[in-house]
């Protein structure tokens, strides 16, 4: 997968809706989010991903690649999203692995909300 599908294929999962999770999102899903329980894994995650209302707008900055072996890709990355006057920030990784060819699907996500102020500093 090239970068710029790579970066269409991560913003889909904050703009697009629930069947467009259940297509990219694998069912060995390991993800770590915000909110309690903190940790999901397979059905549970999707379901919990599923049932957030979508982002209007989510701009991807900060941008990490890494291709470390044939069909895995690990990304990182800033995402401001907003909705209905809510904003949200948080740096995120994921991981995505290609089950054939141009299948591919999120095996591994996790955000980590944008602090208002760093912890150095507070």
């Amino acid at each position: 997968m090239d970068d710029e599908r790579l970066w269409s294929f991560e913003e889909s999962l904050w703009t697009e809706g629930p069947d467009n999770y259940r297509e990219k999102v694998d069912a060995e899903v390991v993800m770590v989010l915000p909110r309690p329980p903190f940790v999901l894994t397979g059905d549970a995650a999707v379901s919990a991903v599923a049932d957030t209302p979508v982002w209007e707008s989510a701009e991807l900055t900060e941008r990490q690649v890494s291709r470390p072996q044939e069909g895995l890709i690990v990304i990182g990355y800033h995402v401001a999203a907003s909705r209905d006057g809510e904003a949200y920030e948080a740096y995120c990784t994921s991981v995505i692995r290609r089950l054939e060819h141009e299948v591919w699907r999120v095996v591994q996500h996790q955000q980590t909300p944008k602090l208002a102020k760093p912890l150095a500093e507070a």
